[in-house]
């Protein structure tokens, strides 16, 4: 058994943190007065989490030589990728993942491993759920010992299952649904969830075992709905046909939600199933209050409100949002770049310069349309002005835009004021590149509100594409000539 007493120094692993359960999980885990090591493929993803006496690391577990320094001295490795977002054959990147991950955990004298798994019905055959079975299946043949944990619908900000309902119900008052709305799954609040998760590596006789996880409601999907949008103040109404295949439904999901379309496409193949839980052994080691259906919405929606902030943008943060629970959680993106020999001074110099009497560097005409066009319909987007010529503080107006974050000499974050059917954000940022180089990015990210706000989305994108190659390229030349001067 591993001693979790303050005398024992115990140091978790959360390999996957930037994901959605790890990132929660870290600062969970991290109560429990653990050392914690937070791992991901981009490094980048976990510096915007702004974790306080959390070692972060990068890894990939398809990369074994990632591998040994992430699980050095570790004694609890939490095992939270999969591969879905990599579309077709992702099973089997996962089992590939999974054999690399167990073999290096052995060799650095892991303890115990740790892996959140999915509901499990008779006759599986999506490639969903029979991947995350042979993935357990798989770090368990190794030497450390595993727990593996089996969950169905998470409720809580981020989740793949519980935004696509949230997209569904806040932005659909009548819905065309396939039959699988009446598959029944046991929804569990994330809450709940996380302390399993935590309690389950202290008790020896947890070693190997598979555990079901589930709150206390059994519902379909239909009654998912509902029930949220009762918590919510909607009451959608939900017509049931036969025809629409596994197939039909991704694509019908990608039209009318903003979880990513692979993802949903893997989640679709296991809606099809009844998926029951028998979760009385893991209720007997972990003991805690399950918390409903209906609770954990509640839960959810708190939690967002009481953490909104952050230094950069980060997935699904309220204040990227524009502070409006209804826009989606996951945002749509494009960008561009540009890599050029400017010095990162000047770069910054010409990125907070942007706006009032400089304009946008290029293209200008297009940019003034586009403000014209919301000046139209009663917005800002003839605004211009700025507090300083070449200066920024939070908070500060630029034209039409709203600095929420910055990081001098490295980051400028600015939301997007204009009409438009969901909260935009439009993120600079630079960084050094070898031999001398600088990189200039830019990102636009879009929370839509709904059909409308993905429509807009996606009839912007080629201008997007457009602007942004161009704004980039003409910042580098504006740089480069301060440089000289």
């Amino acid at each position: 058994m591993i001693d979790p007493s303050p005398s024992r120094d115990v140091r978790a692993l959360v390999f996957g943190a930037s994901g959605y359960i790890g990132s929660n999980l870290v600062p969970r885990v991290q109560r429990e007065g653990w050392r914690v090591r937070a791992s991901s493929r981009d490094i980048k993803l976990l510096h915007a989490r702004g974790w306080s006496g959390v070692e972060l690391v990068e890894a990939d577990a398809l990369e074994p030589g990632s591998l040994p320094a992430a699980l050095a001295g570790i004694d609890i490795a939490y095992y939270l990728v999969h591969s879905m977002a990599a579309g077709r054959k992702f099973g089997q990147l996962d089992l590939e993942a999974a054999e690399n991950f167990a073999q290096a955990a052995a060799q650095a004298g892991v303890r115990r491993i740790v892996y959140l798994g999915g509901l499990m019905p008779e006759g599986a055959d999506s490639e969903h759920l029979v991947s995350r079975r042979e993935t357990g299946e798989r770090l368990r043949a190794g030497p450390v010992p595993v727990t593996e944990i089996r969950a169905g619908i998470v409720v809580g900000p981020g989740s793949a299952a519980y935004e696509v309902i949230r997209d569904l119900v806040n932005h659909l008052p009548l819905m065309v649904t396939p039959k699988w709305v009446q598959s029944k799954s046991a929804p569990i609040a994330l809450d709940n969830l996380l302390e399993y998760l935590v309690g389950v590596p202290l008790h020896e006789e947890a070693a190997g075992k598979v555990l079901d996880a589930a709150g206390p409601d059994y519902l379909s999907y239909e009654q998912v709905m509902r029930q949220y949008g009762e918590v919510v103040g909607r009451n959608p109404r939900i017509i049931r046909v036969p025809v629409l295949t596994p197939t039909l439904s991704a694509y019908w999901l990608g039209l009318v939600t903003a979880v990513p379309a692979k993802i949903a496409r893997a989640l679709i193949g296991g809606l099809k199933h009844d998926l029951p839980a028998d979760d009385a052994e893991l209720r007997g080691l972990v003991p805690q209050r399950l918390l409903t259906f209906r609770e954990s919405v509640a839960a959810a929606l708190q939690a967002e409100r009481s953490d909104a902030v952050a230094s950069r943008w980060t997935e699904g943060r309220l204040m990227f949002r524009g502070f409006q629970l209804d826009n989606s959680f996951y945002a749509k993106r494009a960008g561009g770049h540009a890599v050029g020999s400017a010095s990162p001074a000047a770069l910054w110099k010409v990125t907070t310069g942007l706006g009032g009497r400089n304009g946008y560097y290029y293209v200008g005409w297009l940019w003034w349309i586009r403000g014209a066009i919301d000046w139209l319909f009663g917005g800002p987007g003839l605004t211009r002005g700025r507090r300083h010529p070449t200066e920024v503080r939070l908070g500060d107006r630029i034209d039409y835009w709203t600095v929420l974050a910055l990081e001098p000499g490295r980051r400028l974050t600015l939301h997007f004021g204009m009409r438009a059917p969901g909260s935009g954000v439009l993120e600079f940022e630079i960084d050094p590149e070898p031999g001398g180089l600088t990189r200039l990015g830019v990102t636009a990210y879009w929370h839509p509100q709904g059909v409308w706000g993905l429509l807009y989305w996606y009839a912007m994108i080629p201008a997007h594409l457009f602007l942004f190659r161009g704004m980039t390229a003409a910042m580098m030349e504006r740089a480069r000539r301060l440089d000289r001067q």
